[in-house]
């Protein structure tokens, strides 16, 4: 029985998807030389690769510019309350509507900046939030 249960699970973990890891290997080093990752610890790479995960929320409100606005609006003062006071889980759902992403890169959140821009409407009551991903730019009616 051991030796039949090594075998199933050699071949679950291991034979059975021998030839698509050889396929995305042979395509990620294409793109990437081995030879550039062999600087990065384990742990750094994986940094590399995904992103950070956790993180210290005060950093990204102390990392904010505003535009329109001053820190000391009322809009501002109820967002960052509001935001300090969402579950994990839901500031990171806030992270992906700002960047497109619920990750930061690898440089870490004191080198994330954003901007929180008044965008000015006529009628700001009907308006929703709104954010430009590509320039980190949240769109925040008053």
């Amino acid at each position: 029985r051991k030796e039949f249960v090594d075998l199933y699970v050699n071949y679950v973990f291991n034979e059975s998807v021998r030839k698509p890891f050889e396929d995305f290997m042979h395509g990620f080093l294409r793109g990437c030389p081995a030879r550039k990752w062999k600087m990065f610890l384990p742990v750094e790479l994986q940094t590399v690769l995904q992103g950070h995960t956790e993180f210290d929320w005060r950093l990204l409100e102390q990392n904010v510019e505003y535009r329109q606005y001053k820190a000391s609006d009322r809009t501002i003062r109820n967002f960052w309350t509001v935001f300090h006071k969402l579950p994990e889980e839901k500031k990171m759902m806030f992270l992906a509507f700002l960047s497109g992403s619920d990750r930061i890169s690898g440089f870490g959140l004191e080198y994330f900046e954003f901007f929180i821009a008044d965008p000015q409407t006529e009628n700001p009551d009907e308006t929703y939030p709104s954010a430009s991903t590509c320039s980190f730019i949240l769109f925040l009616p008053r």
